[in-house]
Formats: C-alpha cells, sequence, structure tokens
C-alpha cells in the first residue's frame, strides 16, 4: 500500500493530518483492533515530523477512543466500541446477538430480599415487599462490558431463581415462561466516575469514564416490572439517538405522538436517590463513593 503523505503547504496542522491518516488506517482494517502500532521513532522517520508533531496526532486519537496506550509497553489499536440505538427496547444479549458479538455473562448474584424504598416505587410496591435481585457482569468477547443489577418484582417473578440466567436473555426468559412483555422504559443515562467496586469488576481504574443508567421497564399492561441500575464502560460503548422533529401543528404532542412518530421518549427521569435510598450495592463499595 502507497505510503500516505503530510502536505507541509496547506493550512491544515501536520499532526491533524497525521490523525486523519492512522485513523483511516484503523477504520479500514489495515491496523486491525489489538495490534501495537509503530512506535513514535518510526511514525517520525515515516512522515519526516518531530515527536511532538506524532505524540499531539496518538493523544487526540487515544481520547477519540482509536487508540490505548499500555505503559511501557507501546499503543494498540483500541476494541471497536459497540454502538446500541436508543429507538427501541431491547435486552443486553439480544442488542449483542444482531452485532454478531460473542456475548457471555457472570452471574455475582441472584437471591429474593426486601425492595428498597427506591426500588419498590419504581416498581410500585411497598418497600420491604420481596424482590429478585439478578446481578451480572455483561461480557463480550469474554471481556467485561457492563455491570447491570436488576430487581424484578417477587411476587411475579419469584421462579426466576431457578433459571439459567448466567446463559439465557433475562427478557427471552419472562416473555417466553412468564408473560412478561417488555414494551416501554424510562431510562437515565449519564457520565459517571467509576466507584472502586464496580472499576473492579469491569477491568478499570477507580474514577474512570463510564455510562451510568437507571432503567424502568413496563410489560404490555403498563405495568412496571424491572429496575435496572447499570455500569457501561465508556471506552467500549456508545449509545445513538435518533432525533425527529415534530410537524407543524402538533406543538402540543406528548408522548405517546412522540412514539408513534419514532423519536425516543425517555418519560419521567429516574430519580438517583437509588443511590441514596437503600439500591444495594456490590460488596466492598462504600455509600459514599
Amino acid at each position: 500500500m502507497k505510503t500516505a503523505r503530510l502536505d507541509k503547504t496547506i493550512p491544515i496542522p501536520l499532526y491533524h493530518q497525521l490523525q486523519a491518516i492512522v485513523a483511516e488506517r484503523i477504520s479500514s482494517g489495515e491496523w486491525p483492533p489489538g495490534r501495537q502500532i509503530p512506535s513514535e521513532r518510526e511514525l517520525c522517520a515515516e512522515f519526516g515530523v518531530s515527536r511532538i508533531t506524532v505524540r499531539q496526532a496518538l493523544s487526540a486519537l487515544t481520547n477519540e477512543g482509536w487508540l490505548a496506550r499500555q505503559q511501557g509497553v507501546g499503543t494498540f489499536v483500541a476494541p471497536r466500541r459497540i454502538e446500541q440505538r436508543l429507538n427501541r427496547l431491547t435486552g443486553f444479549t439480544d442488542e449483542m446477538e444482531e452485532h454478531g458479538q460473542p456475548v457471555g455473562a457472570r452471574l455475582l448474584r441472584l437471591e429474593q430480599l426486601p425492595a428498597p424504598f427506591a426500588v419498590a416505587q419504581s416498581l410500585r410496591r411497598k418497600p420491604g415487599d420481596p424482590a429478585v435481585v439478578v446481578q451480572r457482569l455483561r461480557l463480550v468477547s469474554d471481556e467485561p462490558l457492563a455491570l447491570e443489577t436488576a430487581y424484578l418484582p417477587g411476587d411475579r417473578c419469584g421462579g426466576l431463581l431457578h433459571e439459567p440466567l448466567a446463559e439465557q436473555s433475562l427478557y427471552r426468559i419472562l416473555t417466553e415462561k412468564y408473560g412478561i412483555v417488555p414494551t416501554h422504559a424510562d431510562q437515565q443515562i449519564e457520565a459517571v466516575a467509576c466507584p472502586a467496586a464496580e472499576a473492579s469488576l469491569l477491568g478499570l481504574r477507580k474514577g474512570m469514564p463510564v455510562l451510568h443508567m437507571i432503567r424502568v421497564t413496563s410489560d404490555q399492561d403498563g405495568r412496571p416490572f424491572e429496575h435496572t441500575e447499570s455500569f457501561y464502560r465508556g471506552d467500549r460503548y456508545i449509545f445513538r439517538v435518533e432525533l425527529l422533529s415534530l410537524s407543524e401543528g402538533s406543538t402540543g404532542a406528548g408522548p405517546a405522538e412522540w412514539r408513534r412518530a419514532g423519536a425516543v421518549h425517555h418519560g419521567r427521569p429516574v430519580s438517583d436517590n437509588s443511590r441514596r435510598e437503600g439500591v444495594q450495592r456490590p460488596e466492598g463499595e462504600s455509600q459514599g463513593e
């Protein structure tokens, strides 16, 4: 393949040009995920630029998620980020299978306990009513991608305590065996610094950015059946949403109209009080993390 050249006669900074060339080598597959890229010295020699220029380009690509640095080893092409569209309701397993990703899970908790206040409120139950807790570390290509803790009403979903949840989709089991069809969800997503316990499970350093999500899912009868708190690795996961403008004369449209138009309706933001009102955390994490 012919080596690309930098053009020093145009007003585009050299590090921007180099950044574009490296990104093209990655996106074209010439440099696949996991490959170690040439050293700074080799790139300097190839493109005839200073080490400062090379470092600027590589730093920008690292910040954008194209590259990952391993101290004392070198710089590698980062794993491709997995993209999930938010205009439809799917479970993790189904979403990954559609992407052709080898998906797995490690079951960390499966038990029934009294529902904390925030969970009971989401599920329209009384605090202390039985709730089934399912906590799983979600894996893609045997690498941790997300930590999910789901709470479901014990009076409807108690049988889940005997289901193979490490191997199968929760939504699929609920639909096929319990007649609970997920049809609508209110979802809140924010970027947070990863707490210590979650970071350890996800293979991250404490404080690294993650996507924190709280979802309350309802069934075909409009009854909420799931309160889930999840932490997704920010370096591996992207949420994408399609935004559609409302037609003229429909400025007063509500959630039903938005859903008919195909837009995403997140509804009432779920309160973050779940962090303060007793939603149980993985063992070893303090409430103040």
